[in-house]
């Protein structure tokens, strides 16, 4: 469970305080200790520092946070941290100066990486407003099953491009919660799976009764099965999204009530249990008496047509360089790699830059989903998203048609917070040569920085290659040994294609009777589909014997 009250003035909070019953795993929490007057005893990094004794929540001293140009960082890093245990965070700071403001940035961490969990809280969007009193940042979080370390972190910046202003902070904690709770009265109830593409996403109501649950236990198996292993009391399982041995599992803080296993592998049953649990570490206890509830779902039988993380350069996707100088090329910061493209380079210049996908057969697919993920920082023209199904892979695009379809995705809205896209469809675009593009724009007087990661497209399996104004072809004979006869009721253009997706052979027909030589092609099924001229398409399957 986590209850947040964040950014709130003192004068109308009282704060229920742990202080009293519990140690604070800080060191110098409270910034009476200084080593000098820019480094305060025990803290791991300091950026703009300085000790304060004018504007004080407690105490003799706080610290002085000045703005700079970027961020400025004052941090520590707690070791010692128990999974699925309450942690109550506490800090106070006063931002009374139009040229600075400040946020906390923190994280929890397993030997040092970073978990992705509580990011609404721990690495807020919003910025603190100038208030002439002290304001206290205030969160009881759990923390997740397999963190042991804690970054407390926060951050000045610059304000309105100001520099040089004041955030004061002072008195910060981080006490563990010790109560030792006993297990969990309920389950939870309408525990349920649902199956999009090749992510399933499991849903269910919290428990309830007189002992409610720190979190929830969720165990994933790779056939169906009606046999869940329970976990053990007093041996925490950590998060295991690795399903090669058949096994998943994973910890969802109670109130979340929903979680979406990605990227698994298609036209594959999946079995889920889920098991409440209280406390963390040696203490955790988890409610396995009865029957766990469990869910089931199919992934759909897809195909992954084009998967792109830029581990190696902008691997299959190809930059085209329009004009300017700059070029998208591949970046990484941290332990993740990407696309990027900025028309800075020690101003802004005007650029038009292109990042185009290979070419893709989506004619015989029955539906095609694309997601990726995107990040931004800074002033300048919003990166957008095209199609074309003329392009010839490799001249100018602007030779070329090519569909604005930038509105159908989500995009990050700055500070290179990373967004993903949601699933932007494919289905009215399922062309037999299909590229997208990213096209980035700047000026010389303004350019924002933009990154692209996480690219998936996959389709769903099947000899329809569309849903919508589609006919039977009719065509004779069948089976077939050498010539087909196609009955047009319209001109257009005849492809074969194997049942595998693969393009055989391509003709144009005229209105009427047209034959067309098969007796090329290996014996098996193979999919014919006519599209003439007004779009409407006619699909039938042939035997060449």
């Amino acid at each position: 469970m986590k209850k947040l009250l964040s950014f709130i003035t003192v004068a109308a909070f009282t704060l229920i305080s742990y202080q009293g019953i519990a140690q604070n795993m800080l060191t110098n929490g409270d910034l009476e200790s200084w080593d000098n007057a820019t480094t305060p005893t025990g803290w791991d990094l300091y950026d703009n520092i300085a000790q304060e004794s004018g504007e004080v929540h407690g105490g003799t001293y706080s610290a002085a946070h000045e703005s700079a140009a970027s961020s400025q960082k004052f941090r520590q890093d707690i070791d010692g941290i128990v999974g699925g245990q309450t942690y109550h965070i506490v800090y106070y700071y006063k931002d009374n100066d139009p040229a600075a403001r400040t946020r906390i940035w923190s994280y929890w961490m397993q030997d040092g990486n970073y978990l992705d969990a509580d990011a609404d809280v721990l690495r807020p969007s919003e910025y603190s407003e100038d208030n002439p009193d002290w304001q206290v940042f205030d969160a009881v979080l759990v923390a997740p099953a397999n963190a042991n370390q804690f970054r407390f972190e926060v951050r000045v910046y610059k304000q309105d491009n100001n520099t040089g202003g004041h955030v004061y902070y002072d008195d910060f904690s981080f006490i563990a919660d010790s109560t030792v709770y006993p297990e969990p009265t309920n389950y939870p109830t309408e525990f349920s799976a649902t199956a999009n593409g090749i992510n399933i996403t499991l849903t269910w109501v919290d428990a309830t009764g007189d002992q409610l649950p720190t979190g929830y236990l969720i165990k994933g198996y790779k056939a169906v099965t009606r046999s869940c292993n329970p976990p053990v009391d007093g041996t925490p399982e950590a998060d295991d999204l690795d399903w090669s041995d058949g096994n998943a599992a994973v910890n969802v803080g109670y109130g979340v009530q929903t979680y979406t296993f990605e990227n698994l592998d298609p036209n594959q049953a999946y079995n889920f249990c889920i098991f409440p649990y209280t406390n963390g570490g040696e203490n955790i206890d988890y409610k396995t008496d009865g029957n766990p509830p469990e869910a089931i779902a199919t992934t759909a039988n897809i195909t992954v047509i084009n998967q792109e993380n830029f581990d190696d350069g902008l691997g299959t996707w190809t930059p085209y360089d329009v004009s300017g100088d700059q070029e998208w090329y591949q970046s990484s910061y941290g332990d993740r790699t990407f696309a990027k493209m900025s028309g800075y380079d020690g101003g802004p210049h005007a650029n038009e830059d292109w990042l185009i996908s290979p070419m893709m057969n989506l004619a015989t697919y029955q539906s095609v989903t694309f997601n990726f993920s995107s990040a931004t920082k800074y002033d300048g023209n919003h990166l957008q998203l095209f199609y074309s199904t003329d392009y010839d892979g490799s001249g100018n695009p602007n030779d070329f048609t090519w569909t604005e379809i930038t509105d159908q995705a989500q995009w990050s809205d700055g500070n290179y917070s990373w967004v993903e896209s949601g699933d932007v469809s494919l289905n009215n675009y399922l062309a037999d040569n299909f590229y997208l593009a990213f096209k980035y724009t700047s000026g010389d007087d303004k350019c924002a920085t933009w990154e692209v990661d996480d690219i998936l497209i996959y389709g769903v399996n099947g000899v329809g290659i569309k849903t919508h104004n589609t006919s039977k072809l009719e065509f004779y004979p069948n089976p077939v040994n050498d010539n087909v006869v196609i009955n047009a009721e319209n001109e257009g253009v005849l492809s074969v294609y194997s049942l595998t997706g693969q393009l055989q052979k391509r003709v144009n027909v005229n209105k009427g009777e047209n034959v067309v030589s098969l007796n090329n092609l290996a014996k098996g099924l193979y999919l014919l589909q006519l599209k003439d001229g007004k779009g409407d398409i006619y699909t039938s399957k042939v035997s060449v014997k």
